[in-house]
């Protein structure tokens, strides 16, 4: 699989997902990008007009959280939700 780079706002983040997010847990993943750097790209599948996260949510919010406007990230083939 290939990584590309995404603009952080052109990622959508399914509410079914959003729920499952814990502060605690970016701002430490926050941290660690700080020193080391994005370690594995997010998933995201091509919607309409826009990327839908699949995986990497924590990763997501760590990037915007730094006030990086783009992330590492591998489209995949995925069904809808």
């Amino acid at each position: 699989m290939k990584t590309v780079i995404i603009e952080t706002d052109k990622i959508y983040v399914p509410s079914k997902t959003r729920k499952g997010l814990d502060v605690a847990r970016v701002d430490a993943l926050a941290e660690d990008i700080l020193e080391n750097g994005q370690k594995s790209p997010i998933q995201v599948r091509i919607g309409q007009d826009r990327y839908v996260l699949i995986e990497g949510l924590h990763r997501l919010e760590a990037v915007k959280a730094l006030g990086e406007k783009s992330i590492d990230a591998v489209i995949v083939q995925a069904r809808r939700h």
